[in-house]
């Protein structure tokens, strides 16, 4: 029987998934608030909020939620309304957020967070690609309490499109990208402004390292937003530590030396470069201990590839 999934919100992760299940086999349709041409490119993506769920729930699809944080509340509440007994999983920036929204609704039992770490600066039905998550960690949570089984279709389904699974509490998982994705957007941010305020000439001499540096604040500001707000006590602490970096640079250049920072960063870039993953593997889902050894093997780093 083909896996049925109905994701909620075709913008650039939503309408991404949508392309990258179709081509697993999936079969897919979805919802997004307004008109946009996802039709034109063969894709069923309807405005009936209502309609598109109750067809999921007819269908016993997994119900992605692809929308952003803020609108979250609303589309739950549908959810609950229309098909609270499907599988439910989201994609969004933040896990704990979306997994207290989520009890709020009554649909925990149903529940498996995710979130693929992919993305580009563009936005819209119109950047969406296949091929989004090919090669990228997709985090899927092991809180407890998790359903073994939609667990197991939410790893399926990230497999599916490419990604190797990350396990991870929410809470962790919210830690961590606070360090390695809502830090970068703030400090691209402030690199951009930065390099604005040494005007024409600056930015005519810009290359490489202004120009990696700034990628993400290329992002729309709404959507930045949406990614670092809900998150704002984890990257509260974590900005905290960067600053204190950054004013033991400026005070290291009194001295007219960066040697700390400059030999501190190269050895953490050279860590990044050169992590080797740990294999997942022989943990069935629903087991004695199942989740205890997956908490344990994504705080390795460790990931999982392929389903048994």
């Amino acid at each position: 029987m083909t896996a049925s999934l109905c994701v909620l919100g075709a913008g650039l992760i939503g309408g991404s998934l949508l392309r990258a299940a179709t081509a697993a086999g999936w079969e897919t349709f979805g919802y997004n608030r307004s008109e946009i041409s996802a039709g034109a490119d063969g894709f069923d993506v309807g405005t009936d909020l209502p309609a598109v769920l109750r067809r999921a729930a007819a269908a016993d699809a997994l119900v992605v939620l692809a929308v952003p944080m803020p609108a979250l509340d609303v589309v739950l509440a549908q959810v609950a309304a229309h098909a609270p007994g499907c599988a439910l999983t989201d994609v969004v920036s933040v896990k704990a957020p979306v997994a207290a929204a989520v009890r709020a609704h009554g649909l925990a039992d149903r529940f498996v967070g995710g979130h693929p770490m992919a993305g580009t600066a563009e936005s819209g039905w119109a950047a969406t690609d296949a091929a989004l998550f090919r090669g990228a960690a997709w985090a899927v949570t092991v809180d407890d309490g998790t359903d073994p089984a939609v667990w197991r279709r939410v790893a399926r389904l990230a497999l599916d499109c490419g990604s190797h699974v990350v396990p991870v509490t929410a809470a962790e998982h919210d830690a961590a990208v606070a360090r390695i994705s809502h830090l970068p957007h703030v400090l691209a941010e402030a690199l951009a402004q930065a390099g604005a305020a040494g005007g024409a000439l600056a930015l005519g001499l810009a290359a490489g390292s202004f120009r990696d540096g700034t990628r993400v604040a290329g992002t729309a500001p709404d959507l930045v937003r949406a990614i670092c707000e809900p998150n704002a006590e984890a990257l509260r602490a974590v900005l905290d530590e960067t600053l204190a970096v950054l004013a033991e640079a400026r005070r290291a250049l009194e001295d007219d030396s960066l040697a700390a920072l400059a030999e501190a960063g190269h050895t953490a870039r050279r860590h990044y470069e050169e992590q080797r993953r740990e294999v997942i593997s022989g943990v069935e889902p629903g087991a004695i201990g199942w989740l205890e050894t997956l908490r344990a093997a994504g705080r390795r780093g460790a990931v999982l590839t392929a389903m048994d």
